[in-house]
C-alpha cells in the first residue's frame, strides 16, 4: 500500500514537473523572449521616430522662421532701395529746378539792370542832344567862316602874316576835330535813343533764311567797300524746312547786321595779328538756321539762328558784360558799345526770344538767337 502511494506521488510529481516545465517554457522560452524583444524594439523605434519627427518639425519651423526673416529683410531692403531711388530722383529734380531758378533769377537781374540802364541812357540822350546839335552846327559854321577868312586874306596880300595864317590853320584843324568828335557823340546819342525806344514797326511773316542771307551779303559788301583788303569765307547752313514767323524785319535785320559785323571784326583782328598769313589762318563766318522742337505740349517750339566766327574769342572775364550798354572791346572811335545791348533788347523784349553767347578764347565765338514760333 505504501508502495502504491509512493508510486502515485511519483507520478503526480512527474506530472507537475512537466506542467512546470511547460509553463516555464511558455513564460521564458526563446520565442517569447524574441517576441518581447521585438515589441520593445518596435516601441523604442516608435519613440525614436517620434523624437526624430519632433526634431525635423523644429528644424522646419526654424527654416520657415529664417526664410520669413530673410523675406522681411528683403522686403525692407527693397522698400529702402526704392525710397533711395525716389529720393535720388527728387534730389536731381530739385537740383535741376534750383539751377533753372538761379538762371532765371540771373536773367531777371540782368533784364532789370538793362532796363534801368536803358531808362538812364534815354534821359541822358535827350538832355545832351540839343547842346550837341549846337556844338556840331557852330563848329561847321566856324569851319566855313575860317575858310572864307583864309580866302579873303591870303598870305602876303594884306595884314595876314605867316604866323596868323598858321594860327588860322590850327584853329581850322581844331574846329574839324571838334566837329568830328561832336558827330561821333551824336552817333552815340542816336544809338542811345534807338536803344531806349519802343519798337514801332509792324510784325510780318518773315522768311528768316532769306533775311539772314540778305543781311550777311549786305554786311560783307558794306565792309568790303570800306576795307578792300578784308576777305572772309562765308558759310551758310540754312534749314530748308524752317517755318516763317512774325517779326519786325527791320529790327531783326539790325540784330543780324550787328552780330555779323562783330564776327567780321573778330576774324579781321585775328587775321591782322597773324600779319595776313592766309596759310596759317583763313577767316570764316558761318550762319546756321535750325528748328527747335517742342519738349512741352504747352510750348509750340521755335527756331534759332547761330552766327559763328573763328576769331580770337571773348575772354571769360568779360563774357558777362558784353550785353551791357557802352561796354565794348573795340578801340576808341570804332564802337559805341550799344550794338549788343540793343540786339539783346530787340530779341528779348521786342520778340520774346533769347540771345546767347558761347566763346572759347583762341578758337572763336558763337551767338545764338532763338525765337518762339508765336512771338509776343
Amino acid at each position: 500500500m505504501n508502495q502504491n502511494f509512493e508510486l502515485r506521488e511519483s507520478k503526480m510529481a512527474v506530472k507537475y514537473y512537466k506542467v512546470a516545465m511547460k509553463t516555464n517554457d511558455e513564460l521564458y522560452g526563446i520565442t517569447n523572449v524574441l517576441k518581447l524583444q521585438r515589441v520593445v524594439f518596435e516601441e523604442q523605434e516608435k519613440q525614436r521616430k517620434a523624437e526624430l519627427e519632433q526634431i525635423n518639425t523644429k528644424n522646419r519651423l526654424k527654416q520657415y522662421a529664417l526664410l520669413s526673416g530673410l523675406g522681411v529683410l528683403f522686403l525692407i531692403g527693397f522698400i529702402l532701395y526704392r525710397n533711395y531711388q525716389n529720393q535720388k530722383k527728387v534730389n536731381a529734380e530739385l537740383n535741376r529746378s534750383l539751377s533753372q531758378l538761379k538762371s532765371t533769377q540771373a536773367q531777371l537781374i540782368q533784364k532789370e539792370k538793362l532796363a534801368s540802364l536803358g531808362e538812364l541812357t534815354a534821359g541822358i540822350a535827350h538832355e545832351i542832344q540839343n547842346p550837341l546839335n549846337f556844338v556840331n552846327n557852330f563848329s561847321e559854321l566856324s569851319i566855313e567862316l575860317m575858310e572864307e577868312l583864309q580866302q579873303e586874306a591870303p598870305i602876303g596880300q594884306g595884314s595876314l602874316s605867316t604866323l596868323g595864317a598858321e594860327l588860322l590853320a590850327d584853329i581850322s584843324q581844331n574846329l574839324e576835330k571838334i566837329n568830328h568828335h561832336g558827330k561821333r557823340a551824336s552817333s552815340i546819342v542816336k544809338g542811345m535813343l534807338e536803344h531806349s525806344r519802343q519798337a514801332t514797326g509792324e510784325r510780318q511773316l518773315t522768311d528768316i533764311n532769306k533775311l539772314a542771307d540778305e543781311y550777311l551779303r549786305l554786311a560783307y559788301h558794306g565792309l568790303r567797300a570800306k576795307n578792300q583788303d578784308f576777305d572772309c569765307e562765308l558759310i551758310t547752313d540754312f534749314d530748308p524746312n524752317l517755318p516763317q514767323i512774325e517779326v519786325i524785319p527791320q529790327d531783326i535785320g539790325r540784330v543780324f547786321v550787328n552780330l555779323i559785323n562783330n564776327a567780321f571784326y573778330a576774324v579781321n583782328q585775328r587775321f591782322r595779328s597773324l600779319q595776313g598769313d592766309k596759310v596759317a589762318y583763313l577767316p570764316k563766318v558761318t550762319i546756321k538756321t535750325f528748328k527747335i522742337e517742342s519738349t512741352n505740349e504747352a510750348v509750340s517750339g521755335g527756331l534759332g539762328v547761330s552766327i559763328r566766327d573763328n576769331g580770337a574769342g571773348i575772354p571769360e572775364a568779360i563774357k558777362s558784360k558784353i550785353f551791357q550798354p557802352f561796354f565794348t572791346t573795340k578801340p576808341t572811335g570804332e564802337g559805341t558799345g550799344l550794338g549788343l545791348s540793343l540786339a539783346y533788347d530787340i530779341i528779348t523784349k521786342g520778340h520774346g526770344g533769347t540771345i546767347e553767347c558761347e566763346s572759347v578764347e583762341g578758337e572763336g565765338t558763337t551767338f545764338t538767337v532763338k525765337f518762339p514760333l508765336k512771338t509776343s
